[in-house]
């Protein structure tokens, strides 16, 4: 049986195609991983985090032929998530040596507080949890640019509470 018909199956939900898929390109998505995490033990959490989205959504795939792409697609994206989180664990790291951007980073929690509830997890979703605007609308049910124009107009309001004596 070649690669296109273990796809097939794993497409129509035989765990042991999917199981066998995985283990065919295994080696190959782990050089992917090892090539933008450089580091074996991400690239083995980006590979469980591929293997768990692949068992999740494997039903998406339309073709067959392109199941390895699609592979691939799921280790990049992976492994571009996992470096932005990483970026942000160094930047709070950095503020525990700097007390003064700490305090500003409490303040600036002060005035977030302040806003109405959406407003607050509008601004979670997207500066906290660095989501897309377009994942947000899906999320919260709204347009895309309901999102833009309700995201605009809190951060217009966060820059006033800011400059009543806040951060400047």
């Amino acid at each position: 049986m070649d690669e296109i018909e273990l796809a097939e199956l794993a497409i129509k939900g035989s765990k042991a195609a999917q199981l066998t898929l995985l283990e065919i390109y295994k080696d190959s998505m782990y050089r992917v991983a090892y090539s933008y995490m450089q580091n074996e033990h991400d690239a083995n959490d980006a590979l469980q985090e591929m293997t768990y989205q692949c068992l999740k959504n494997i039903h998406k795939v339309q073709t067959p032929q392109y199941f390895k792409t699609w592979l691939v697609r799921i280790v990049i994206n992976t492994c571009l998530m996992m470096k932005r989180q990483q970026k942000r664990i160094v930047v709070t790291e950095n503020l525990e040596e700097q007390p003064q951007q700490m305090a500003e980073l409490f303040e600036l929690n002060d005035v977030i507080t302040k806003l109405p509830v959406e407003q607050q997890e509008l601004i979670h979703l997207k500066y906290f949890k660095d989501l897309k605007n377009s994942d947000i609308a899906t999320i919260q049910k709204i347009p895309e640019g309901t999102v833009k124009s309700r995201l605009h107009k809190t951060l217009k309001k966060l820059r006033h509470l800011l400059g009543e004596g806040g951060i400047s």
